[in-house]
């Protein structure tokens, strides 16, 4: 569904309730929240629905994220004629204050080509404590302005005179006016307003709209894995915001060279597998800091898997955290060391499955995008399937 928001202009918010009323005391003549509801899009179908399901283990009841019990997922688009095509998205550890209540967290840089503010403090202290805002490159100032505006206005949190806002980013300045800076701080608050637990919503929305991954549409793109009841039945789920390149690989099949678009196709480097990728891990299982930054450094293997080298212009970035209360952070809390070194190998298999889904999710509910300087098509589910099915896999 379209809203109108002055001439000709278009503004979604995605989430997982609705709302018909007012958001930031803008008028409802002037501006209306609903739920992103693209025909097209939920007609593609995700990777699991065509019989590629990555890896051993299974998938939590939602195959997102949101399997993790409390993580919360917003989304706010923006869309005006072909030369706007932008977003944000927000994941929350928990409904709870984030500030007053933080979460363990870890961050492992691949090629660092990109912007990804609050990091520092991250890898010091090794906590998150506010939402992470995912949004394009020009955008970063104003994701911080929201999460740290929101974060000041929560209860309890009168006294706070400093706040770490976390904030990642990819460049969508192909199919977005990138340099109109058009996103603003009320605009992107939008999407931790709205954030909810449940279903997640992938593909061209929030800040997967302006996206391209492998030469077609990128987006956002959501999985979990399920550790068996020996291995204590915990969850690990992963978000994407996909915008980079390489040589397609899906499930190991070289489904980008079957389709003959591919990096360095002509033995050039035109830049085509350069761009970003921003993965958020969240797990129920009660690790510390710095075993979230061990769990975080394995989602490159699955990037590396999809068919992405990391190239120079690459920015591919990896935030973990755990939501177990026993390892939280606050005034009155002592957190445990968490789960031992010996108990992670798992986890580092989790995080690569459910990585590699959620990027195939991202490319495969992606829909086509007319944008600023030219059209990028979504990669045709069809062809997909018969390139698996010529290398055996049983696929729907």
């Amino acid at each position: 569904m379209r809203t109108l928001f002055g001439p000709a202009f278009v503004l979604t918010a995605a989430f997982f309730w609705f709302s018909g009323s007012p958001v930031m005391g803008q008028s409802s003549s002037s501006v209306r929240i609903t739920v992103e509801s693209s025909v097209d899009a939920d007609d593609r179908p995700r990777a699991r629905d065509m019989g590629i399901a990555p890896g051993i283990l299974a998938p939590g009841p939602l195959n997102a994220i949101t399997d993790v019990e409390g993580v919360r997922v917003g989304h706010v688009t923006m869309v005006r004629g072909d030369s706007v095509n932008t977003g944000a998205t927000a994941i929350l550890a928990h409904g709870g204050n984030l500030y007053q209540d933080r979460v363990p967290a870890g961050f492992f840089q691949g090629n660092g080509y990109g912007k990804f503010a609050g990091t520092t403090q991250i890898i010091e202290l090794g906590e998150i404590e506010t939402p992470i805002i995912l949004t394009n490159t020009l955008s970063v100032a104003q994701g911080m302005e929201a999460a740290i505006a929101w974060t000041l206005d929560q209860e309890d949190n009168e006294r706070v005179r400093s706040v770490n806002a976390v904030v990642g980013e990819t460049n969508d300045g192909f199919l977005n006016d990138i340099r109109g800076r058009h996103l603003k701080a009320e605009t992107i608050r939008m999407a931790i307003e709205m954030a909810r637990t449940g279903p997640v919503q992938e593909g061209s929305v929030g800040a997967g709209r302006g996206t391209v991954s492998f030469g077609w549409k990128g987006g956002i793109g959501t999985s979990s894995r399920q550790l068996p009841d020996e291995l204590g039945s915990y969850t690990l789920g992963a978000l994407v915001q996909a915008n980079y390149g390489g040589i397609l690989r899906v499930d190991g099949v070289p489904v980008g060279e079957e389709l003959d678009q591919y990096f360095m196709r002509d033995v050039v480097d035109r830049g085509d597998a350069d761009g970003s990728i921003i993965v958020v891990l969240a797990t129920d299982a009660p690790l510390s800091d710095r075993n979230l930054e061990r769990l975080a450094a394995r989602a490159m293997l699955a990037i590396g898997r999809t068919g992405s080298p990391a190239t120079n212009g690459s920015g591919d970035y990896i935030i973990a955290f755990s939501t177990a209360q026993e390892v939280r952070r606050g005034p009155q809390r002592s957190p445990s060391a968490g789960l031992p070194n010996a108990r992670l190998s798992p986890f580092f298999q989790a995080a690569v499955e459910a990585t590699e889904e959620a990027i195939l999710n991202a490319l495969f509910k992606a829909t086509t995008v007319e944008g600023h300087r030219g059209r990028v098509e979504s990669i045709d589910i069809e062809a997909v399937q018969e390139i698996m099915r010529r290398y055996g896999h049983n696929v729907n």
